[in-house]
Formats: structure tokens, C-alpha cells, sequence
């Protein structure tokens, strides 16, 4: 059975094989992966080094998923089980969570291609010369190697929105959230500058435009994630829309993180629908948010557990260059979910 879905490639079984392929063979390696649908196998012949973007590219989602919700009830699972799906059952469910996968792998693909054109490590793009067309004003010129974010963003909806159908209503909505997660790329871009003149002055000031780092993107995809849009299928003019539920609730921007179906409850175990549950979680005793005991214990309460612990201490600068510090043992508690 074909995995089609992006994420795979971030895991230890297909990334290594992304890894694998060789220089004389990964034209034909690629028409072999059952794990590709037909246009992924095109765009993995077209170079040697794209399977890696991509691969690198979901790893970067995932991670960045895990560390946004490495506090919360959901905190982005991940199986590496042959038999199981990379974030399990709740997949199944078209919830917020399943919104958030897809746009911040989608956004991972983006963010890496883009950046391997600026490295040079794909022979059909480079630095985004239309750029350059932009008036600055007299302000700057024109320089260096811009990220070319807009090939990036094609390429991730090329090989991901492929596998989506577009007359479905789970397919709308995941083709509406890669769509989100690439815009969260392309609005994360920055100015850098650099002077030129005589004795440090600023005769010249070239800039070009470059990446934030991903965590920024992270940042912005869950505050979407936060005020994302419960949707539902609506016919007009033969044509199938995603629209609020309630007519009270604006209709979502091309950047909004839309959703079908409520979330699942992630306080008790359910392998079903792929939810764990919090028992057994780390707490924060002290916290309102929802890394909290409180919360993230569902109103089980908790158990604090005092272990000892070796931290440096009394560190001094010695001249030179180094610092210095002795060991010292202390009592840290340490709160779990019952």
C-alpha cells in the first residue's frame, strides 16, 4: 500500500532511503519507491538531492511540531512502528490537529527547497533574481542571494497537493491547510543588509531577502492553530466550498487553519484513535497554562516525585579562556499526571 503522505520521509525507514540513492541510479530508484505517488516519482527523478529536501523538510515539520506541543494534551505523537502511520489514528480524525500536520510539514518542504536553491544543491533554481525588479526607493540596492521562497512554496504544492483530490471535502480541507502553511513561509521572509563605502561609511547599502528561522513559522502556524475555522462542505454554482459552521464566524483567509471534524479527547488513552492520553505526563505544578497540572492532568491530579540532581555551580572565569565550575548536588521535584 502507497504511503503518499510527506511526514514518511522524516521518519528513520524512509529517510534513510532518501539518503541512499546514487548518483547513477536515482532516476530509476525513484520509478521504484511504492511509497510515492506518480508525480512525487517525477519530481524525485528530476534530481538527486530533491528526496533529501524533502525528507529533511518533514523532519523539520516534525520536530517543529513536537516542540510546539511538547506541553499540551496532544503533543504531536509520532510511531516509527512499520505497521502504524507516522502520527497514528489521529490522522483518521479531520480535527485542528490534522490541520496543523499538514501545514507545518507542507511549510517544512517549502522552507527546505528553498533554501537548498540558495545553497546551490539543485541544479533548476537558484537565488530569486525577480526581486531585483522591486523599486527600493534609492533606499538600498539590490544584492547577494535572495531566497527564492516563491520556487519553494511551488515545489512543496506540486509534490504535496498531488496526492489530495479536490472534489472531496477531506481533500479541501488539506489542500487549504498546505496552502496556509506555505503563506506562513513566504510571510516570513526578512531584509538583511550589508554596507559598502571608504573607512566604514555606508556609501552603499546592498540587501537582499532571506529566511526567518523556522521556529518563526512555527510561532505563527500555532496561533493559527489556536483560531482555526470549523468547516463544512457547501455546493455552489457545482462547485464544492469549505464554509464556517455558524454563519456568526468570518469566513477564514487563505492563511486560517481549517477543520472538519471536533478533536478527539486526548486525556484518556484511546490506540483507536491514536491518542495516548496524559497519564503519566510531566507537569508544571506551578503553571495556569496548559502545560499546567491542572490541565494537562485533565483534573486527575498528580504526583510529585523529589529526585536528586548534579547541575554545575560556583562557575568562574579563569584567565584565560575558560570557565570553571564545580559539581553540586540538589532536590528537584518533579510533578507527573496520575
Amino acid at each position: 500500500m502507497a504511503i503518499y503522505y510527506q511526514w514518511s520521509l522524516g521518519t528513520p525507514k524512509y529517510f534513510d532511503r532518501a539518503y541512499d540513492l546514487k548518483i547513477n541510479t536515482y532516476k530509476n530508484d525513484c520509478q521504484k519507491f511504492d511509497f510515492l505517488a506518480d508525480k512525487q516519482r517525477e519530481l524525485c527523478s528530476l534530481n538527486r538531492n530533491i528526496l533529501q529536501t524533502v525528507a529533511n523538510g518533514a523532519r523539520l515539520g516534525i520536530d517543529e511540531c513536537q516542540h510546539q506541543f511538547h506541553m499540551n494534551r496532544w503533543n504531536c505523537t509520532t510511531y516509527d512502528e512499520p505497521q502504524l502511520r507516522v502520527f497514528g489514528g489521529v490522522l483518521d480524525i479531520y480535527s485542528r490537529e490534522k490541520a496543523f500536520i499538514h501545514a507545518i510539514t507542507s511549510a517544512g518542504v517549502a522552507y527546505t527547497m528553498t533554501r537548498a536553491c540558495s545553497k546551490g544543491e539543485i541544479s533548476d533554481c537558484g537565488c530569486d533574481v525577480k526581486v531585483r525588479h522591486k523599486d527600493t526607493n534609492g533606499k538600498w540596492e539590490w544584492g547577494g542571494c535572495s531566497d527564492d521562497v516563491h520556487y519553494g512554496s511551488q515545489f512543496s504544492k506540486n509534490f504535496i497537493d498531488t496526492i489530495e483530490a479536490s472534489d472531496s471535502p477531506q481533500g479541501l480541507m488539506n489542500l487549504h491547510n498546505n496552502e496556509a502553511g506555505r503563506r506562513a513561509i513566504r510571510s516570513n521572509m526578512e531584509l538583511i543588509c550589508k554596507c559598502h563605502g571608504v573607512s566604514g561609511s555606508c556609501t552603499v547599502r546592498v540587501c537582499w531577502r532571506k529566511l526567518k528561522q523556522f521556529r518563526e513559522v512555527g510561532n505563527q502556524l500555532v496561533r493559527r492553530f489556536d483560531g482555526s475555522t470549523h468547516v463544512k462542505p457547501m455546493d455552489r454554482k457545482n462547485q464544492s466550498r469549505l464554509r464556517p459552521t455558524r454563519k456568526d464566524i468570518k469566513r477564514p483567509s487563505k492563511k486560517d487553519l481549517v477543520y472538519l471534524e471536533e478533536s478527539p479527547d486526548f486525556c484518556f488513552k484511546n490506540m483507536s484513535a491514536g491518542v495516548l492520553g496524559t497519564k503519566g505526563r510531566v507537569c508544571n505544578a506551578t503553571s495556569y497554562g496548559m502545560d499546567g497540572c491542572r490541565l494537562l492532568c485533565c483534573g486527575r491530579g498528580y504526583q510529585t516525585v523529589e529526585k536528586e540532581v548534579e547541575e554545575k555551580c560556583d562557575c568562574k572565569f579563569v584567565w584565560c579562556c575558560k570557565v570553571q565550575c564545580k559539581v553540586c548536588k540538589k532536590q528537584r521535584e518533579h510533578h507527573f499526571c496520575n
